[in-house]
């Protein structure tokens, strides 16, 4: 299935925060998010922050799902960094290879950069499938600390 991957433009804005609300508080995170979360990386990406970009999946007219992006550099690695930080495809789509082709348009337009992302652990269909495209896993816990 070939679906339109696109930026996010200012009227999708609902429907993506809609697929936030399921995607955050389904089993593939730890975290359920807030309409604070989801207001803020919505407008980020409609906004033109320099660290995030949102895009929607299309088929036929009807977004079907989200994906975002957001860059950093690591000194671990010696360079620029681009964080694929959601990938959300509808219940009905998927197993279509609608995030394969995400995966392939980031590594396209992105060709130069390292690419990271992060999985639960006990996901094994995300991490077996990020795995097939070379994401390989690192031997460390990830501490956070969001200044609340």
């Amino acid at each position: 299935m070939e679906i339109l991957i696109r930026k996010m433009q200012r009227g999708d804005a609902e429907i993506v925060t809609d697929m936030m609300r399921r995607f955050y508080n389904s089993p593939a995170l730890i975290t359920n998010g807030s309409e604070k979360i989801f207001t803020a990386n919505v407008e980020n990406c409609l906004g033109g922050s320099p660290y995030v970009e949102g895009f929607v999946f299309v088929d036929d007219g009807k977004i079907i799902g989200y994906g975002m992006t957001a860059r950093s550099y690591s000194t671990e690695f010696g360079g620029e960094c681009i964080w694929i930080e959601d990938i959300y495809v509808e219940a009905e789509y998927r197993g279509r290879g609608i995030g394969s082709q995400f995966i392939r348009y980031v590594k396209a337009h992105y060709p130069e950069k390292i690419l990271r992302l992060e999985a639960e652990a006990d996901n094994t269909v995300a991490v077996t499938f990020y795995k097939h495209f070379g994401f390989k896993e690192l031997p460390y816990l990830e501490l956070v600390c969001s200044g609340d």
